[in-house]
């Protein structure tokens, strides 16, 4: 059984404390939040200080679901005490801090929630590429249009700053959609953004809107990435192959092949909490503590985010240099 402490608990730790607690293998023993009355929502061991929670009650694992840039330093106090680390998306927020997130995994065991990788309709995809199913892939496109207000960033004194969420849209909502893409593409040879804020000007620092170009070879991956919408649509990513074409939508698979239209439900897991978050946590989490049974890789451990990761910081790089089109110097 392994002994877990949380640290972060503010909307997405719900999610994580509702897995840890149906896991057979998982006891969530300890919470550490700035706010007290957050910390004792669980039901377990509160504190106010997190580096108190490792040092007292010495668990197992640790899962971070505290602001973006707490994530490196936390990753690295962790691991210093040999306590594994899973941590919520993005693991880092500049190549510094992503640099100390993979020295804590040459330490302990470290995943990242990339949940959305175990999506049973992505692991198709995946098949699709790797048995050459329709032929080679040409080109990828994905939408990721959602609603953020002001409120919304006003409810949280880091999101919407340069310094403490690193970025906007592209590095919280859509970081899971590009993810995906380049998990398809592979590391890509050129990257380029364009990046503004149509409607949050004067509220947010960072972005509210993300015009993404990726290419491998010659296939293009185009992807586009705004909080500006009416509402939180479903994410849209679509596969151009030789002789078909693959849409995922939702939970629903649509290859369109030969003048034929297929429509592929998926039945997932329950969704835990916002409908936007997916159902791959429990899969995700579970497959982690799993891996550290068994001494089985983990599909989602730092050296798999590594594209990811640079290709993301890349992007903001270029924007944060002033420029709005700018190659990412991999051509």
């Amino acid at each position: 059984m392994f002994r877990v402490g949380l640290i972060g608990c503010g909307g997405i730790s719900a999610v994580h404390a509702h897995v840890l607690r149906e896991l057979e293998n998982t006891d969530l023993i300890a919470c550490a939040d700035v706010i007290p009355e957050r910390s004792a929502r669980y039901g377990c061991a509160a504190y106010a200080d997190w580096r108190e929670m490792l040092d007292r009650e010495k668990p197992d694992a640790v899962h971070l679901c505290t602001p973006h840039s707490l994530h490196p330093v936390m990753a690295a106090e962790a691991a210093s005490r040999g306590i594994a680390v899973f941590t919520e998306k993005p693991p880092a927020i500049d190549l510094a801090g992503w640099e100390q997130v993979k020295a804590a995994a040459r330490r302990v065991p470290v995943g990242v929630c990339f949940q959305n990788r175990f999506h049973p309709h992505i692991q198709t995809c995946k098949r699709f590429l790797r048995e050459g199913t329709y032929g080679a892939l040409q080109g990828m496109r994905a939408f990721v249009t959602w609603n953020r207000t002001a409120q919304y960033y006003a409810a949280a004194d880091w999101k919407g700053k340069w310094a403490t969420e690193g970025g906007g849209a592209l590095i919280n909502q859509a970081i899971h959609t590009l993810d995906l893409l380049i998990g398809f593409l592979g590391m890509p040879d050129q990257a380029e953004a364009m990046m503004g804020n149509h409607r949050l000007r004067g509220a947010i620092e960072v972005e509210d809107t993300a015009e993404i170009y990726l290419r491998r070879g010659d296939v293009p991956a185009l992807l586009y990435a705004s909080n500006a919408y009416s509402q939180d649509a479903p994410v849209m990513i679509e596969l151009h192959f030789a002789t078909a074409v693959v849409r995922l939508e939702g939970d629903v698979m649509t290859i369109l092949r030969d003048g034929q239209k297929q429509e592929i439900p998926c039945v997932t897991d329950p969704v835990i909490g916002r409908s936007y978050w997916g159902a791959g946590h429990k899969a995700c989490i579970a497959a982690f503590y799993r891996s550290i049974e068994t001494g089985a890789p983990y599909p989602n451990d730092p050296a798999s985010c590594e594209a990811t990761m640079q290709t993301l910081l890349s992007l903001y790089d270029q924007c944060r240099m002033g420029d709005t089109l700018l190659s990412s110097g991999r051509k």
